[in-house]
């Protein structure tokens, strides 16, 4: 019998033998795969419901193109969009003819908000922002996420406050402050002032990968919402809710807000999709 491993810590052991992200030797199966997962994700934001009439908007970095991205086409619902109909787009907002979808329709304020992130962050290959219930509320506050829960210890330190609001994202400017508040971190809570819920704005999430984007986002959506129900049950009492200490709140960070954390919880989310639709991506090589 073999001895224990006794120098190798639970962590090391998973290491080794996690999963791993597909690699793709071809650049033109990277790109359907990319395209067939970021219309998948649309699909799942689209049953949580994250969608708000033609707002909202999921990015993928393009592999062969680096400079340009691809998103929805404006107008379509996110429970509808297939590969066939997402639109290539460069930073200078325009869209690639003979790439992109059959509706040329651009959501211009898609186009500010993530052309300044995907070149402010060149690391960030998918980049989601929506109008979610509990992240628009939250954000009224104009505070950023306490480490109360394990959960939430994965955006400790790791997410920043954007408080300049002035409507609609419909010029250059207003996007590259967007991206400069987005800084080194993963997550972006857009806040509004004042504290109205119909004034207010929503979350802004950008990883490196469409997995990780995917969980970050219904992750904090939750946080968001656990939260206030959190502040909300302690003022009824008269307590101040008990949040977790640095120390524990960074080590759970490490682990729960990794790149490797998002994209391996982001994964079930995909395979529940694949079992609901019957279908999984299968590349065929141009003749």
């Amino acid at each position: 019998m073999a001895a224990p491993l006794k120098d190798a810590s639970k962590l090391d052991i998973w290491k080794r033998s996690r999963p791993i992200a597909p690699t793709f030797s071809d650049p033109l199966e990277h790109r359907a795969f990319l395209k067939f997962r970021l219309a998948q994700a649309y699909r799942i934001f689209g049953k949580y419901g994250y969608d708000e009439g033609v707002a909202g908007h999921i990015t993928v970095r393009d592999p062969i193109r680096p400079d340009c991205y691809w998103v929805n086409p404006w107008g379509v619902h996110f429970k509808l969009i297939q590969p066939e109909d997402l639109l290539l787009v460069d930073h200078g907002g325009k869209i690639q003819e003979n790439e992109s979808g059959p509706s040329r329709w651009l959501n211009r304020a898609a186009y500010m908000i993530h052309s300044a992130v995907h070149e402010a962050r060149p690391d960030a290959i998918c980049a989601a922002h929506s109008h979610t219930t509990y992240a628009k509320a939250f954000s009224a506050l104009g505070i950023p996420l306490d480490p109360l829960t394990q959960d939430s210890c994965a955006f400790y330190k790791d997410h920043a406050l954007y408080s300049e609001f002035r409507g609609i994202v419909d010029d250059r400017e207003e996007g590259l402050a967007i991206a400069n508040a987005l800084g080194s971190k993963k997550l972006n809570v857009l806040t509004c002032l004042p504290c109205s819920i119909v004034q207010n704005h929503g979350i802004l999430v950008a990883t490196k990968s469409i997995e990780s984007t995917v969980f970050f986002f219904i992750s904090l959506e939750k946080c968001c919402k656990v939260q206030m129900v959190v502040d909300q049950a302690a003022a009824a009492r008269g307590l101040k809710p008990r949040l977790i200490d640095s120390a524990s709140a960074t080590q759970t960070w490490e682990r729960l807000g990794s790149e490797m954390g998002g994209w391996f919880n982001g994964i079930p989310e995909f395979q529940l999709l694949e079992h609901e639709e019957g279908k999984r991506f299968e590349y065929v090589h141009a003749p």
